[in-house]
């Protein structure tokens, strides 16, 4: 059942400006990015309304956009489930996050300046911590915002607009693994850094194709049970 689905706290405020079916999309949104909700987990309309505190309308309308964008499967006489990617729509996805990330860090390291490099480095401390404190959540966040940062010292618009559409799936294959790449996950950030503080375009680029390598076949190699 879908209430001993969710762990406790799991479920995020629903922030007050904006249409409701929004609202009620991006937290749907956040639960199955976060595995909250998981993969093949059955999803009930009255279940999901009652945890968000809204009508069943909007959890409708939600359901709706969520099957169109590949988050949700509906299925005739059965009901929504959350979608259960596929091997190959991982790999498929990984392989071109690692073409944006390589050329995201290359650009890093023409453009980045001082203030830049040293929200990097706050990041990956943070990063560093979660990992410590065995805080898969925050470590995973951390991950993101320090990836997203990196595209953002590129300064490609159009790089970082095709980086955001696969931002949310990004997210959502590396919270299994995240406890799997551990601290090394944030040795490589840090090897980022300093290539990107050295304006060693070549290395940056390099150093970012192989970390997300390493987070493809962590993917694929991960304990399913």
């Amino acid at each position: 059942m879908l209430s001993q689905g969710l762990p406790q706290g799991a479920v995020p405020k629903l922030e007050r400006p904006g249409p409701l079916r929004d609202r009620v999309y991006e937290a749907l949104l956040e639960l199955i990015t976060t595995r909250a909700l998981r993969p093949g987990q059955h999803l009930v309309e009255s279940e999901l309304a009652g945890h968000l505190g809204v009508s069943r309308q909007p959890v409708r309308e939600a359901l709706q956009r969520l099957n169109t964008e590949g988050w949700v499967d509906l299925r005739p006489a059965q009901g929504a489930f959350v979608h259960e990617p596929t091997e190959a729509e991982a790999d498929q996805l990984l392989t071109v996050r690692t073409l944006l990330e390589a050329e995201a860090a290359r650009l890093a390291a023409v453009h980045a300046g001082k203030a830049g490099i040293a929200v990097l480095e706050e990041l990956c401390a943070e990063g560093e911590r979660a990992v410590d404190a065995d805080d898969v959540d925050a470590a995973v966040a951390m991950n993101a915002r320090f990836h997203a940062k990196i595209m953002e010292l590129a300064g490609n618009a159009v790089l970082a607009e095709l980086a955001a559409q696969v931002d949310r799936r990004v997210r959502w294959y590396y919270t299994p693994v995240a406890r799997q790449r551990g601290l090394t996950s944030w040795v490589e950030h840090r090897l980022l850094i300093d290539a990107i503080a050295a304006r060693d375009e070549l290395r940056a680029g390099l150093l970012m194709r192989e970390h997300t390598e390493h987070t493809r076949r962590s993917y694929h190699e991960r304990d399913k049970s």
